[in-house]
């Protein structure tokens, strides 16, 4: 099974590839589902979350608030690498889990959506990375007009995370988001077609 990293900055146009290749019928691994389920109530990580930051970041619910968890970890560099040291590991488990059941399933390819790919050092656990990327301007400039967020803020998100040119340097196949959502599927789709050919060969490989 070909097991492939996809990763992309903030507004970078990565959702839209994921939801362009779960329509080809993709196994995607999403890390945003992995680090939800990782901090559901009840959880021991969410304890360790609460032990932490106290009970002042649980919604009435119970469950965690991730909105005011991430205004914590955006103005904090060091605050960001706790809440990592405490989640990542429990996210790592769960995407082993969902792999050996794609490989259970018979799947030839599995794709893992992976936004903090190289900051957390995975990029080495996979086959292929691929990157989806847009200037720094452009993404600045989406946060703003679709999330409604302001300047500093959107700012400060894109500065929590490595600088596309240096991800560049290590990704196998890259994703161009300069024009619109229909280049950037069409793009996705080469992509996709791409990824099947070598699974297929890894597979005669192997076989």
């Amino acid at each position: 099974m070909l097991k492939v990293a996809l990763t992309g900055n903030v507004a970078s146009g990565k959702s839209s590839v994921v939801r362009c290749w779960r329509e080809l019928g993709a196994v995607v691994v999403e890390s945003d589902d992995l680090a939800r389920r990782a901090v559901a109530p009840g959880s021991t990580t969410l304890e360790t979350i609460v032990e932490r930051w106290g009970p002042g970041i649980l919604l009435e619910s119970g469950e965690l608030d991730r909105a005011a968890m991430r205004d914590v970890v955006f103005l904090n560099a060091e605050e960001r690498r706790a809440l990592e040291a405490i989640i990542h590991p429990e996210v790592e488990r769960l995407r082993t889990a969902a792999f050996d059941d794609a490989a259970r399933s018979g799947a030839e390819l599995v794709v893992a959506d992976i936004p903090l790919l190289f900051e957390v050092g995975l990029e080495g656990e996979f086959d292929l990375v691929v990157l989806v990327d847009a200037p720094e301007d452009v993404r600045r400039e989406r946060l703003v007009r679709d999330r409604g967020l302001p300047v500093g803020t959107a700012q400060r998100m894109v500065d929590s995370q490595w600088p596309t040119e240096r991800k560049r340097q290590g990704v196998d196949i890259l994703i161009e988001n300069t024009g619109s959502l229909a280049e950037l599927e069409g793009r996705a789709k080469e992509v996709w077609s791409e990824l099947r050919l070598r699974a297929k060969a890894s597979s005669g490989r192997h076989s």
